[in-house]
């Protein structure tokens, strides 16, 4: 039996097997086996060989209180041997009459606890010798050892389970920025292995929103969010999700009773939609960041029959508290991202507005990833028939970049209108950076056309260089003057070529260029042979088409492309 029962890996098979072959090997006329439940105050029936029809069922459970063998042998720990059926009768009251002569009970001791007991019944007198008595203590040992073992083991998987599954979960928190597809991916890794149900709530201008459902049974899913929306719950209720939001407070629900389905329905039809959805047993968990309630997750035990415990609400509250930081967090980069990006369409321009003289165009892409960039840039026709045109780019990302780039726009027009001469707006923006100590280093490049001179004026501080084209197709690039702004206060010159009707000039940022593992030298000759090719089109078509032949669709960057054709 020892070997057999080494081999066994569930407690119902050891009970089984111990039953069986002990009442075998004894002679038993009527042998049980019986282990303490969890809450120490009940006793289960485990195994029964022998006894009479319906045993069985009227001793599936009984208290531990009761005077029966087993029972006294688990309160006592002690072999309890006890002969003759009037002796049996008074000490064992609550024992069923089955034509007892001997009875013998087992406790199943781990050496901390017992956790249980082997009763054996014999019809017949029997004197037994210190051997069998012996014999059988070895039995009960060998039988607690092998539980203990199965249930050592099942709580290991089970904490390996845990552990794995917060992993898990961990890994999808952090995986989106997206809330709503994370957490309907939290919910479905909690079904089944914790809960058959599990539905997240996120609280919406006052009230409850149904984020997320997962189910074993994917129709049943459809059939939960019907119940939401049709009996929406009272948020006055003592109970449930709406409780747990205001309070803040865990609710954990061991079994949910008949009564308690009746009580929490609003009409006869709720309440058996209520128990079409086989409820046994609920935790909800608030999710709490920053001392605020977001929502709550509820896991439901429907089909599976199980009953959560405290452990269950533990691991439940362990998954609340991360899932809570995520949410947080995920709308916190929501507002900024708002922000930033509100900033930065407030910079730059929806439309160019300049005169018949002037055919304009920009374009502008941002990055693939979700914060915004600090590409920026503008056109101004000056009184006098001038055109000023400017691009530029923040280095970094996010709320930062476009404030920088909104108050380098703001300060390169607020110079400009002093004195557009592109030596004299870098010379001010340097002594500007310098004098703010500004963190944030800008490329920028500015010209300023005179079409009564026919020429092009440009200072560069660390820009990509433009592309200036001619009607016969020539192009010439000319190249970058002086390092970025935010980098001291360098001595900064201009640089002026001839510029008459028909010529046209192309500036971009750097996102246009760039290449991964190439140098951007190769991208600038690829952007000046693309341009050349497509110098007879419309700016309208010209500019979107150079960004499709000359960007790098896999760079993570964003992309400003700026030109500007002397039409007279």
């Amino acid at each position: 039996m020892t070997g057999e029962l080494a081999d066994l890996h569930t407690v119902e098979a050891v009970c089984e097997t111990v039953v069986t072959h002990g009442a075998e090997a004894v002679g038993a006329a009527v042998a049980s086996m019986t282990l303490l439940s969890d809450d120490q105050r009940t006793v289960l029936l485990m195994a029964l060989s022998g006894g009479r029809a319906g045993d069985k069922e009227e001793w599936s459970t009984f208290p531990v209180t009761v005077r029966t063998p087993s029972a006294e042998a688990i309160r006592t720990g002690s072999q309890l041997v006890v002969s003759g059926p009037d002796a049996i009768g008074r000490r064992f009251c609550d024992m069923p009459a089955r034509n007892a002569h001997t009875v013998v009970a087992l406790p199943l001791s781990t050496g901390a606890a017992v956790i249980g007991a082997i009763n054996l019944t014999f019809t017949e007198a029997r004197d037994l010798e210190d051997a069998e008595v012996e014999f059988l203590g070895i039995l009960a040992d060998t039988c607690a050892q092998s539980v203990a073992r199965i249930k050592a083991q099942k709580e290991a998987a089970r904490q390996r389970a845990k552990l794995e599954f917060l992993a898990e979960a961990a890994t999808e928190l952090a995986s989106s920025l997206d809330y709503q597809v994370t957490l309907a991916n939290v919910a479905r890794l909690a079904v089944p292995t914790f809960a058959d149900w599990c539905a997240i709530d996120v609280v919406d201008d006052g009230r409850l929103r149904r984020l997320a459902v997962a189910h074993v049974d994917p129709a049943k899913v459809q059939l939960a969010h019907e119940l939401a929306e049709r009996y929406p719950a009272d948020p006055d209720a003592p109970h449930g999700a709406w409780h747990v939001m205001r309070t803040g407070r865990s609710e954990l629900i061991a079994e949910i009773t008949d009564e308690m389905l009746t009580a929490g329905a609003v009409d006869d039809e709720h309440a058996a939609i209520a128990r079409a959805l086989h409820l046994r047993s609920a935790v909800t968990v608030p999710l709490v960041a920053r001392g605020r309630v977001l929502g709550v997750i509820t896991w439901v035990a429907a089909e599976s029959e199980r009953h959560f415990t405290s452990e269950d609400l533990a691991l439940a509250e362990e998954l609340a508290q991360r899932a809570a930081v995520s949410l947080d967090n995920s709308e916190l980069y929501s507002q900024t991202l708002a922000a930033a990006v509100q900033l930065q369409r407030a910079v730059l321009p929806h439309a160019l507005a300049t005169s018949s003289r002037w055919e304009v165009e920009h374009y502008y892409s941002p990055a693939g990833r979700t914060e915004v960039g600090g590409d920026f840039y503008d056109v101004v026709e000056l009184d006098d028939g001038r055109l000023l045109m400017f691009i530029g780019d923040v280095m970094g990302r996010g709320v930062s970049a476009a404030a920088a780039m909104a108050q380098v726009r703001a300060a390169v027009r607020a110079y400009a209108a002093l004195d557009p001469d592109p030596q004299v707006v870098l010379a001010r923006l340097d002594r500007m950076f310098d004098h703010y100590a500004s963190e944030q280093l800008v490329t920028l490049l500015y010209m300023l056309v005179d079409p009564s001179a026919d020429t092009l004026s440009w200072a560069n501080a660390g820009h990509p260089a433009p592309l200036l084209l001619r009607p016969d197709g020539a192009t010439q690039l000319p190249a970058a003057d002086g390092p970025p702004l935010g980098v001291g206060t360098p001595t900064r010159s201009a640089d002026t070529l001839p510029f008459g009707a028909g010529d046209l000039v192309i500036t971009f940022t750097d996102g246009l260029i760039e290449r991964r593992g190439e140098d951007i030298t190769d991208g600038q000759e690829r952007a000046a042979l693309a341009a050349e090719s497509l110098a007879a089109q419309p700016l309208d078509q010209l500019v979107p088409t150079l960004v499709s032949k000359v960007g790098d669709p896999r760079r993570d960057d964003d992309v400003a492309v700026l030109a500007a054709r002397r039409l007279t």
